[in-house]
């Protein structure tokens, strides 16, 4: 390894190492303490990854809203949930996103979790440990979640197509938070390998894996998400996407330093 990798190395372990703790910053991923299951951990990261664009503030006003709504016990709710007149009554608009985007997500969840039983269900259907990374089942996760939202202008904002070289910043989020386990990841999947995750990428780790040269591509796309987390493989091969959350946070810090 050369001197430069070795010093960036030691500084994205003592990075690591100051934020791996719980409530360390302030961070959406932290909505998740209040749920009482592993299964309701699981709706509730899937539909606040969609919606983790916007300042944290602003992200948690959203979270509040939802939890209003559903109360604690997301699983049950989504399952079960009726939602022909629910939409004319409530107002779940954020940002780009429409009241009627965050309905169309609840019906998908419903049928998948009836289909599947849960979004791990889902997922591993379309994951083999053959695949060399995590690509491969995002793609088909993602089609079959736009297959049954069907056509809006909006909605596929909410779930990108990585078959179409989106980055899928936070559909690697919402795997991040399932699939690694820590002080600030839940490890509810232990069936994929923390090894096949990619990089979240967002414009705050763009901006400091540039700082740090570790990646030669400019454009932030999916493959810059793969060239990032292969030079992170480089300082750990098993687990390259730990550095994600102290990244995207010592980027956070500065903007607002």
């Amino acid at each position: 390894m050369r001197l430069r990798d070795i010093k960036t190395k030691k500084l994205l372990d003592a990075l690591y190492k100051k934020y791996n703790i719980k409530e360390s910053s302030k961070d959406p991923v932290w909505n998740l303490n209040v749920l009482p299951s592993f299964r309701d951990k699981e709706m509730a990261a899937f539909i606040i990854s969609c919606y983790s664009y916007g300042n944290v503030k602003q992200i948690d006003n959203f979270v509040r809203k939802v939890y209003n709504y559903t109360g604690y016990s997301l699983y049950d709710f989504v399952k079960n949930i009726e939602l022909r007149d629910a939409k004319n009554d409530l107002d779940f608009r954020y940002r780009f996103n429409t009241n009627e985007d965050f309905f169309i997500l609840l019906s998908v969840l419903k049928h998948a979790v009836r289909e599947y039983g849960s979004l791990k269900g889902l997922f591993l259907s379309g994951y083999t440990k053959e695949d060399t990374n995590i690509i491969p089942a995002l793609t088909r996760f993602g089609k079959y979640i736009r297959s049954i939202a069907g056509e809006s202008n909006t909605f596929g904002y909410l779930v990108p197509d990585a078959g179409e070289g989106s980055a899928c910043k936070r559909l690697n989020l919402f795997l991040r938070w399932m699939v690694r386990k820590d002080n600030v990841d839940y490890g509810l999947w232990s069936e994929v390998g923390t090894s096949k995750l990619l990089m979240p990428v967002d414009i705050h780790v763009y901006r400091q894996s540039q700082k740090l040269k570790l990646v030669k591509r400019r454009t932030c796309d999916l493959k810059y998400a793969v060239e990032l987390t292969e030079k992170l493989k480089e300082f750990d091969k098993d687990d390259p996407v730990k550095y994600d959350f102290a990244l995207c946070h010592v980027g956070m810090e500065s903007v607002n330093s």
